[in-house]
C-alpha cells in the first residue's frame, strides 16, 4: 500500500487504540491527569465523557498503561449485560472460574481478592468503557461495589467512561446516590483546526516520517469536514494517503481531500432511468473540437469511481489479477494495438443512453493481461477519473470496473485521430465488429 511510498514504517492511521498514537490536546492532557490524580488521591469513583470519535478508549488505554506495575487493572467492555453477566466478565478477567458461583458467591470472590491485593499494597482500578450501556440495576451494583473498603481507603477506585448518554443517566434524579459518589468528571472535547495539524503530524511522526505530506489547505479542509474528531481525522487522512499513492502525489492537496469527502458520503442511488437507447444505422461524423460538449461537472457525492476505483485497484493488483492498477502508470498497455474503426452493429453499442448526439462509440474485445484504465491510455492518451466514469456509464453491465475478464467487450467513446481512432505504430489489434 502507500507505506512505503512514504516512507512509514507503519499505519499511522489506524482504528485501534494504540496509545502511542495518543496526541495530548488541551482537553485530552487535562483529562489524563485528572483520571491519573484522582487514582493516585483514592477518590473512589471518576467519570470520563467523550462523543464518538474523540479517542476516548486510546486514553483510557495510556491511563492503564501508567499504572501498570503500581496497581492490578481491569477493563471491561462488554457493557450490554445484566447483572450477573457483569460480575461473570469482572471476574472472568481476575481469573476466577465462576462456573455454578451465584451473585453471593462472586462478591465474596471479588472481595476476597480485594482483600489480598490491598495486603500487598497494590491499588485496585476497575474501568468501565462504554458505561452508557449499563442498565439501572448494574450501575446500583457499581455503586455497592465502592462499599468495598478499610476504615483509611477504598478497595477498589473505578472509573465510568462513556459517551453523553451516561452523563444524561447520571444526572437522572433516581441515580443520585451514584452521581453524588463521583468526585471528579472529565470531558474530552473536538479538537482546533491548530491542533488538527498538530494530530495528523504527530500520529505521522510515531509512523516514522519526518514531514507532512498534507498541505495547508488540505489540513484546513480536514479541519473542518472532520469537526475536529480524531475518528473522522484518520479515516479522511487513510483514505487520502492510498487516493494520494493511487495517483503518484507526494504532497496531499486540497483537491485529493475533495475528491475523498465525495466519496465517503454515503447517498442513495438515483432512480433508473428510461431513456431510450442511442442508436446508429452509420457512424456519424465526428464533430470538431469546438463543437465537441463540454465534459461533465462533478459534483459532490458523484466521485465514487475515481477514488473508490482507485483503492479496489490497489487490493485486487496485490492480489495479482487483471484490474485496473495505478502502480505503474506508464507501461500498462505495452502490448495494446492498432484499433480500426467500426460500426456499432451489436448490443453492447446500445448501452449508451447518455451519451450527447453526435458521439460515436467503439466496442473493443479484452485480450490478456490488458486494463480498463490501460485501455483508456492507449484510445485517450490517458486517464482521469471523469473518463472512467464515462466509461462506466457506457457499460452498465460492468458492475466490478476492477476486473475485466479475456473475451468481455467495452464500450467506448470514440476517441479522436486518424479516421476518429488512436493508432499505435506497433501492434494491430482490432475492435469487436460482431
Amino acid at each position: 500500500m502507500f507505506l512505503d511510498f512514504y516512507k512509514l514504517r507503519e499505519q499511522p492511521f489506524g482504528v485501534t487504540p494504540d496509545p502511542r498514537y495518543l496526541y495530548l490536546s488541551s482537553t485530552h492532557k487535562e483529562a489524563l491527569a485528572s483520571l491519573y490524580y484522582g487514582i493516585e488521591a483514592g477518590r473512589g469513583f471518576l467519570a470520563l465523557i467523550a462523543k464518538p470519535g474523540m479517542g476516548k478508549t486510546t486514553l483510557l488505554f495510556q491511563l492503564l498503561e501508567r499504572l501498570e506495575g503500581s496497581a492490578r487493572t481491569i477493563f471491561l467492555f462488554q457493557t450490554q449485560c445484566d447483572l450477573r453477566e457483569f460480575f461473570r466478565y469482572l471476574l472472568a478477567d481476575l481469573g476466577v472460574d465462576t462456573t455454578g458461583l451465584d451473585l453471593v458467591q462472586m462478591h465474596e470472590k471479588l472481595n476476597e481478592i480485594l482483600i489480598r491485593e490491598a495486603r500487598a499494597k497494590r491499588r485496585f482500578v476497575l474501568v468501565i468503557d462504554e458505561a452508557q450501556n449499563l442498565e439501572d440495576a448494574v450501575l446500583e451494583s457499581v455503586r455497592l461495589l465502592s462499599d468495598f473498603e478499610t476504615p483509611s481507603s477504598k478497595l477498589m477506585q473505578i472509573v465510568l467512561a462513556g459517551q453523553p448518554q451516561l452523563a444524561e443517566k447520571l444526572a437522572r434524579p433516581d441515580l443520585i446516590q451514584l452521581r453524588q459518589r463521583i468526585s471528579i468528571v472529565s470531558r474530552l472535547e473536538p479538537l482546533t483546526p491548530e491542533e488538527t495539524s498538530q494530530y495528523i503530524e504527530h500520529r505521522l511522526r510515531v509512523a516514522g516520517l519526518e514531514g507532512n505530506p498534507f498541505k495547508r489547505d488540505a489540513l484546513a479542509l480536514i479541519a473542518e469536514r472532520s469537526e475536529g474528531i480524531p475518528r473522522n481525522i484518520n479515516n479522511l487522512c487513510f483514505n487520502a494517503l492510498t487516493l494520494g499513492y493511487a495517483l503518484k502525489k507526494k504532497a496531499i492537496d486540497r483537491s485529493v481531500v475533495e475528491e475523498v469527502l465525495a466519496d465517503l458520503e454515503l447517498e442513495a442511488p438515483e432512480p433508473a432511468t428510461s431513456a431510450r437507447p442511442y442508436e446508429v444505422s452509420e457512424p456519424p461524423e465526428m464533430p470538431s473540437p469546438s463543437q465537441m460538449p463540454a465534459p461533465p461537472t462533478r459534483t459532490r457525492g458523484t466521485g465514487r469511481w475515481g477514488f473508490g476505483a482507485a483503492v479496489a485497484a490497489l487490493v485486487i493488483a496485490l492480489a495479482g489479477v487483471a484490474s485496473i492498477s495505478f502502480s505503474d502508470r506508464h507501461t500498462w498497455l505495452q502490448s495494446f494495438a492498432t484499433v480500426e474503426s467500426a460500426k456499432p452493429q451489436n448490443a453492447a453499442q446500445s448501452l449508451a443512453p447518455t451519451l450527447a448526439p453526435g458521439i460515436q462509440t467503439i466496442t473493443v474485445v479484452v485480450e490478456r493481461n490488458q486494463t480498463l484504465d490501460g485501455i483508456s491510455r492507449q484510445y485517450f492518451g490517458g486517464s482521469d477519473s471523469k473518463l472512467l466514469r464515462e466509461i462506466l456509464r457506457l457499460n452498465p453491465d460492468l458492475r466490478n470496473p476492477n476486473r475485466i475478464e479475456v473475451g468481455q467487450r467495452v464500450v467506448l467513446p470514440r476517441p479522436a485521430g486518424a479516421n476518429g481512432l488512436y493508432r499505435s505504430p506497433n501492434h494491430a489489434v482490432k475492435p469487436d465488429t460482431r
